[in-house]
């Protein structure tokens, strides 16, 4: 009895089942697959192009060099994610961490009416109205969290809203592994 072909077109399918179960299980292994990858941390915070925000100039890329540990916070009026996390940041200001806030894609009323009703963490401020910043620092979305050392380096980059658990598991420890820098 002859032996029968298989088409090469038949062999697609488990070669494609196969690469994805590669691939998923490689994810898998990442020491916390929930966070997403940055390009940034361990490199000098990328360049600013920020527009005035309520009237303040913006900070600037000096800002981030001029030694201290601090935060840039991506944020904007309409996240609700913004909204959950501020509480962090104003325990954050409180304890004396300055915090650069860049307002992200909003209105500029919306987003002084929002710090005027929950309380306003930030030291400086800009705002990435096109953002055109955003994608340089490689935002995902908002709220996004970048702690920066003395020198400019970016150490973390924390994409989605600061919790309590996310604040003692992820925030501090590279706030602390800065400050040592």
């Amino acid at each position: 009895m002859a032996k029968k072909k298989v088409p090469l077109l038949m062999l697609v399918p488990p070669a494609l089942f196969v690469g994805f179960a590669v691939l998923f299980a490689f994810g898998m292994l990442r020491e916390n697959p929930d966070a997403l990858p940055s390009a940034r941390a361990g490199q000098p915070a990328p360049a600013l192009a920020l527009t005035p925000f309520n009237g303040q100039a913006p900070f600037t890329d000096a800002t981030l060099r001029e030694g201290g540990v601090k935060l840039v916070n991506y944020w904007a009026s309409w996240c609700a994610p913004c909204r959950a996390e501020h509480r962090f940041l104003k325990q954050l200001q409180d304890e004396g961490m300055p915090i650069y806030g860049i307002n992200y894609k909003d209105d500029a009323d919306n987003a002084v009416a929002f710090l005027e009703e929950l309380g306003d963490p930030f030291a400086g401020y800009g705002s990435d109205v096109a953002g055109r910043t955003a994608l340089d620092w490689g935002l995902y979305g908002v709220p996004e969290t970048y702690v920066i050392a003395a020198d400019g380096t970016v150490m973390l980059r924390f994409a989605g809203p600061i919790t309590e658990s996310i604040l003692e598991s992820t925030i501090r420890p590279a706030i602390a592994e800065a400050e040592a820098r």
